[in-house]
């Protein structure tokens, strides 16, 4: 018997999922959105429904999967979702957090609709911060608190939350981010829909802004293109809409610029757009090599890595924590932050070693079954079997855990 199955008679069957939704253009959105998906398709008894979190006064053209909006910097309407949740006969409550996606100082406005919340809470923490400012860490004791699991998608997340926030291990769920079940397919197949046939084709992909640290693979595609005249790099996405609001195009057009200046432009494609989950798995399928080189060593969890890990991509990372976990034991190749010289010689080394290139995606694609997202429903379910157990124990969850807290709402300035 599969040891995540839950019983019928055990596991909830009405569940609320909470954070940003698609057609919002967000990670947190497209993870929430397949999550829900995947819950709703593995357990075809359970009613599944999202409240989704709006950035803008006019909010998004939502499919009926959302039955409630709320605006990110409203604190009553937080109030108001909540008294929603309790007169929905909604068992379980599955929260999507990070730190940007909600109002107040640190996210604090959430810890609004955890408080007055009467079922049990399942958070799903999308970053933790190793040195969290103090609002940060204030926000943090109380969602850790108010939940009654806690799920990370990477053992360093666990680690983070046992050594840092003082989390009893029984309380954390290590549950990967999932990915899609697809069959492993040669990337030979897709290069046509692309145009890119009969070329060494690398993908980055994500949304786009100076933390991905594009510029250095730019930087190095000179040196790999000498070895591998046919090569192409295909940035896909568009850019994050909050650096838009900011900043404009201009870290886009930096990397367009780039490109010229190294008379890279017919070997560097950039596809300037949030694209559907099919289109998504198309770029991915047409990829002989997955690069990230991120800069910012502290990021728990990327969407972008497991879904072209899992997909069967041999990736060429910068060393965050992430990537150290996913890619140990040769599972890919770690090259150092801001090193173009590095990631050539990565990328040099598996186009120069073809049999080392297809062991690499083979063994890729094989762990990737352990983050399908039928595998990772059956994990969430679990999660919130167990929650629902862990309630029915006294749990105090309206009193102020110190006296800072007790000072104010929340215990930060208004």
């Amino acid at each position: 018997m599969n040891p995540l199955t839950t019983e019928p008679s055990s596991r909830p069957r009405h569940i609320a999922f909470v954070g940003d939704y698609l057609p919002r253009h967000c990670g947190i959105a497209t993870f929430t959105y397949d999550l829900c998906e995947a819950v709703a398709a593995r357990y075809s008894d359970t009613d599944c429904f999202v409240g989704a979190v709006n950035d803008r006064p006019d909010g998004y053209a939502y499919s009926p999967r959302v039955r409630f909006e709320f605006n990110e910097k409203d604190l009553d309407s937080y109030r108001r979702a909540a008294d929603f949740l309790n007169l929905s006969n909604v068992e379980v409550l599955c929260v999507q957090h990070e730190f940007g996606i909600y109002g107040g100082p640190a996210g604090s406005h959430l810890l609004a609709l955890l408080k007055d919340a009467r079922m049990p809470i399942v958070t799903t923490l999308h970053t933790i911060q190793r040195e969290p400012r103090s609002e940060q860490r204030v926000v943090m004791a109380e969602l850790i608190r108010l939940s009654d699991r806690l799920v990370v998608m990477t053992q360093k997340g666990a680690e983070l939350l046992r050594e840092i926030y003082r989390v009893p291990e029984q309380k954390i769920d290590v549950i990967p981010h999932g990915i899609p079940d697809l069959p492993f397919m040669d990337p030979n197949f897709y290069k046509d829909q692309f145009g890119v046939e009969g070329k060494a084709v690398l993908l980055t992909f994500g949304l786009i802004g100076p933390g991905k640290g594009i510029e250095h693979v730019i930087e190095a595609l000179p040196r790999i293109h000498e070895r591998h005249p046919e090569i192409v790099y295909i940035v896909l996405g568009a850019t994050h809409p909050n650096l838009i609001a900011r900043d404009g195009e201009s870290y886009r057009l930096s990397l367009e610029r780039l490109a010229e200046a190294r008379d890279l432009k017919r070997h560097v494609i950039f596809y300037n757009r949030f694209v559907t989950n099919k289109e998504l798995n198309a770029f991915i399928g047409a990829a002989d090599i997955y690069i990230t080189p991120y800069l910012n060593e502290a990021q728990n969890t990327s969407g972008a890595l497991a879904y072209a890990f899992g997909l069967g991509k041999p990736v060429v990372s910068t060393p965050y924590w992430h990537a150290q976990e996913l890619l140990d034991e040769e599972r890919g190749i770690i090259v150092p932050f801001r090193d173009p010289g590095a990631i050539a010689a990565a990328v040099i080394s598996l186009l120069d070693n073809p049999t080392k290139l297809n062991q690499m995606r083979k063994s890729a694609y094989l762990l990737g079954r352990e983050m399908t997202w039928p595998v990772v429903a059956e994990r969430y379910m679990k999660s919130f079997r167990d929650a629902r157990a862990a309630r029915r124990r006294p749990i105090a969850r309206r009193a102020f855990a110190d006296k800072t807290l007790a000072a104010q709402p929340y215990g930060l300035p208004p």
